[in-house]
């Protein structure tokens, strides 16, 4: 059994669904009801033990939903991790003791972006924007600050905007040195993740720029993965395949997006697609309902099912609707979108009948 199998199991796609920490019952119930394979939470501090976790895992488990992922929202993003502060040992430590919890309970995968100041967006008149607050269970935290078809708010990227910020540190820093960092990062904890029989599964940059904000960036094409893995060389280093940065980026940066999805998944190194669409690459992009981009998203679905991939795969930033139709109507919207593009490309590929 190779790597990716002994993780994913059969040949099929997974769909995973994003739970907070603390849902009851009747969210994990209804996840069930949609039909979800999975599930993935980010936990705090206080939640990232052992006896927290495994009865996180024992839960989904009574609903039939695998915990496939869990992130730790202190540790996945630590700017002293990314930036070579002095403290940055103690959170090395700190996430290489996460990973052993995890190894412990069972769940395959963990997640990291290499974004010290987090996703970023802007406003249409030419600022940074907020953050703005979660909403629901199981949404996941990203901008408004546009809207999008029947006035939905959701997120913009304007990169003129933020190549003009002033460096949010108050320093740039450099790619190399970005590298670096990384470097000294993953002599770490790669073998701890190796130890624990958990991957550690890397999203690229948001946006995928040379710099944000003074910050160089790490992921922000296709080549800087294939520079990461030649470097880790390990099985349990791999990415979240998010093919909203993919769009993002374009063809200059990522090149086709077929070709990668064939790449990566045969180099068994996608363990998590995001699946979401965007309106344009960059230089300005909005993000669209997922039947409303740019991107034919049932071609896209059908090539990942064509190359075999057999990880999990959600929807990540989708736009909001309106409070009457309830918090969870973005997400059944979106999930029901996801599974008939799944079913159609099973069904024309074979796997269905």
């Amino acid at each position: 059994m190779s790597f990716v199998d002994e993780q994913h199991g059969n040949n099929r796609i997974k769909l995973s669904n994003r739970i907070v920490p603390t849902c009851d019952d009747s969210y994990l119930q209804y996840l069930e009801q949609m039909g979800m394979d999975c599930c993935y939470a980010w936990v705090d501090r206080e939640q990232a033990n052992y006896e927290f976790l495994a009865r996180l895992k024992e839960r989904a488990e009574k609903h039939h939903l695998r915990l496939f992922n869990i992130g730790s929202l202190e540790l996945a993003k630590p700017a002293a991790v990314h930036l070579g502060l002095p403290d940055r040992d103690r959170y090395i430590d700190e996430f290489n003791q996460f990973l052993h919890v995890l190894g412990k309970v069972g769940v395959p995968t963990t997640t990291i972006t290499w974004e010290p100041d987090n996703v970023l967006s802007t406003t249409m008149d030419g600022h940074m924007a907020a953050k703005r607050s979660q909403r629901g269970q199981g949404n996941t935290k990203g901008y408004y600050c546009t809207t999008t078809r029947g006035c939905a708010p959701t997120r913009y990227v304007d990169a003129a905007v933020i190549e003009r910020q002033p460096p949010v540190r108050g320093v740039y820093v450099s790619r190399e040195e970005i590298w670096e960092n990384f470097r000294y990062f993953a002599d770490r904890s790669v073998p701890a993740a190796e130890d624990s029989r958990v991957r550690i599964c890397l999203h690229p940059n948001d946006p995928p720029l040379e710099m944000n904000m003074g910050i160089g960036t790490l992921i922000a094409s296709a080549e800087d993965y294939r520079k990461v893995f030649a470097y880790t060389n390990s099985d349990y280093f791999g990415m979240e395949f998010c093919c909203g940065c993919w769009l993002e980026g374009g063809t200059e940066k990522f090149g086709d997006i077929f070709d990668s999805i064939k790449e990566f998944v045969k180099a068994g190194k996608i363990s998590i697609v995001h699946f979401r669409n965007v309106s344009s690459p960059l230089p300005v992009f909005t993000e669209t309902f997922i039947d409303d981009g740019y991107a034919n998203m049932y071609q896209i679905m059908k090539c990942f099912v064509e190359a075999g991939y057999n990880g999990s795969l959600l929807y990540d930033h989708t736009p909001s609707m309106v409070d009457e139709a309830g918090l969870m109507a973005a997400n059944a919207y979106v999930v029901g979108y996801i599974k008939g593009v799944l079913h159609a490309a099973e069904t024309e590929v074979g796997l269905r009948s």
